[in-house]
């Protein structure tokens, strides 16, 4: 029995990263991140992008993904505001990418917010980074559809599905924070303009494309 259930959340475990270790907008969004920010911004926000995950993959195992699919109202609306957030964050990656001088570690919500600053900009920068992720998070219809409607529907077919869900969840604590975390040690590189200009123009591209992906509905 025990056997069983470990096997059923390494499955989910498995299934759960093949699905989130892709490029896309948030990863691009945290990728970024993790550069500038300090352990102390980046905590709370991988927290909630693991912690988001957690909230949909649960729904999805409930139930909820056949109520998703049976509002396209709802995909519609969220897939009109997920293409305008997208582009928009695109524009202003390319606009940084056209200034690479003035991108530098430590620059915005990292080090230099948080080092000897002022506490209240710093809390209102962390806010602002929390926003942002959420809204990569939760206007992204492509997130519904991994989480809610896909693993929610994997789940189903389970022997143990609320263990293969433990696993799926899993995947998702591990993902986030080893991207948040992890992308510190690219630091070095990124002392560098030309680093950060290319990194903002990859990351406009990827904005573009999921948003342009998004309005014309595939």
């Amino acid at each position: 029995m025990q056997n069983s259930l470990l096997l059923s959340s390494a499955l989910g475990l498995m299934t759960g990263l093949s699905l989130i270790v892709a490029i896309g907008s948030q990863n691009a969004y945290l990728l970024r991140l993790g550069v500038t920010a300090s352990r102390s911004v980046m905590l709370p926000v991988v927290t909630v992008c693991a912690l988001s995950d957690a909230v949909l993959i649960i729904a999805g195992v409930a139930g909820v993904g056949a109520l998703v699919q049976s509002l396209p109202v709802v995909m519609t609306v969220i897939r009109a505001l997920g293409a305008a957030f997208l582009i928009g964050y695109g524009v202003l990656a390319a606009k940084r990418a056209l200034k690479p001088t003035a991108m530098v570690v430590g620059a915005g919500t990292g080090r230099g917010a948080d080092a000897g600053g002022d506490a209240g900009q710093a809390r209102r920068s962390l806010v602002s980074v929390l926003l942002t992720v959420l809204a990569f998070t939760w206007l992204n219809p492509h997130v519904y559809i991994d989480t809610v409607v896909l693993l929610g529907s994997l789940a189903q077919h389970q022997t143990h599905p609320w263990w293969w869900a433990a696993g799926a969840i899993l995947s998702s604590f591990i993902w986030f924070y080893a991207l948040g975390f992890g992308a510190r040690m690219l630091r070095p590189l990124f002392e560098k303009p030309r680093a950060w200009q290319i990194l903002d123009v990859c990351i406009a591209v990827i904005m573009f494309v999921l948003g342009l992906r998004l309005l014309l509905g595939f």
